[in-house]
């Protein structure tokens, strides 16, 4: 069998031939295809890679942006954070300004302060909205019972009018003419109503009240309530007069808390406008005590 084959060169010489034998020419095909296939290879390689350098140059991008997203958010984030801490800062200064009135106001009204206890339970224990504090009005004395026209006799010590002797005077004398209307201070029980010889104030009516409060009006004229009946703020109970041991018309006014005379002074100038007054005059009242019990009160919304 024959292994050759013949190559023929046309040039301007002549005609050439060449004789290859076939395991060249095998040679040679196999070597193209390989050049081939390296070079598709080398061909798809590089597509390949650029293709991925691609992607990756997007990525890259992809994430330059989103760290420059996240430092401007982290500039925001910290700005706010600066924010929150000067308002923190300011609020726990105004908290603490806060702390310091109420500690005021508690000192004022004679309130121990509570223990292990945040800001908001001592809100709690002083503060009565208007509903509260109307009420604690009706049920505390409060107000003058007669116009008030100023004071003949002050609560404290004094010389006796009667007796020309140094005694404490445990009410206050309310200048009033004879046959002046007098009202109840605060809602209340007559407990006594008529002549009581014994004390020396003639006619006299005591009204006893809630949180142990009793009020004392003598030297009446007239008594127009009995004892045992109930009277509200504001309900006629009397007339001023001049019984008993007194030396002219006038209305004899005592308040006592827990049979302890008070001066009933600062309790007639006692009314929303000025509430706060009674806690820092007058300090022989458990006013804490007083408060409690209002927070056990409920009080219906119609």
């Amino acid at each position: 069998m024959d292994k050759h084959f013949t190559i023929t060169i046309h040039d301007e010489n002549g005609v050439k031939q060449f004789n290859v034998h076939k395991l060249l020419k095998k040679l040679f095909f196999y070597l193209l295809a390989l050049l081939v296939s390296m070079g598709l290879l080398a061909v798809g390689t590089i597509l390949y890679l650029h293709y991925n350098v691609n992607k990756m140059s997007e990525k890259r991008a992809s994430i330059e942006k989103a760290y420059k997203n996240l430092q401007a958010q982290d500039l925001l984030l910290q700005g706010s954070i600066q924010k929150t801490k000067k308002s923190l800062r300011r609020k726990k200064e105004e908290l603490n300004a806060v702390s310091d009135s109420l500690t005021e106001i508690e000192k004022m009204m004679g309130l121990k302060p509570i223990t292990n206890s945040d800001l908001q339970e001592r809100v709690n224990s002083t503060k009565l909205t208007s509903k509260e504090r109307a009420i604690l009005l009706e049920l505390v004395p409060s107000g003058s019972p007669v116009p008030y026209h100023g004071i003949t006799s002050k609560f404290g010590y004094r010389i006796n009018p009667i007796t020309h002797r140094k005694e404490f005077h445990k009410g206050t004398d309310l200048r009033a003419k004879l046959h002046t209307p007098i009202y109840a201070t605060a809602n209340g029980i007559v407990e006594w109503s008529g002549f009581h010889k014994r004390s020396g104030f003639g006619n006299l009516i005591i009204l006893a009240h809630s949180y142990g409060f009793k009020t004392y009006f003598g030297h009446l004229s007239k008594v127009v309530v009995k004892s045992g009946q109930f009277v509200a703020k504001g309900e006629l109970i009397g007339y001023t007069g001049n019984s008993g041991m007194s030396n002219g018309p006038h209305l004899h006014y005592e308040i006592r808390f827990l049979q302890r005379p008070l001066n009933a002074y600062w309790f007639i100038k006692w009314t929303q406008k000025n509430y706060n007054q009674i806690f820092e005059k007058e300090k022989k009242v458990p006013w804490q005590s007083v408060f409690e019990a209002m927070s056990k009160i409920q009080i219906v919304k119609k």
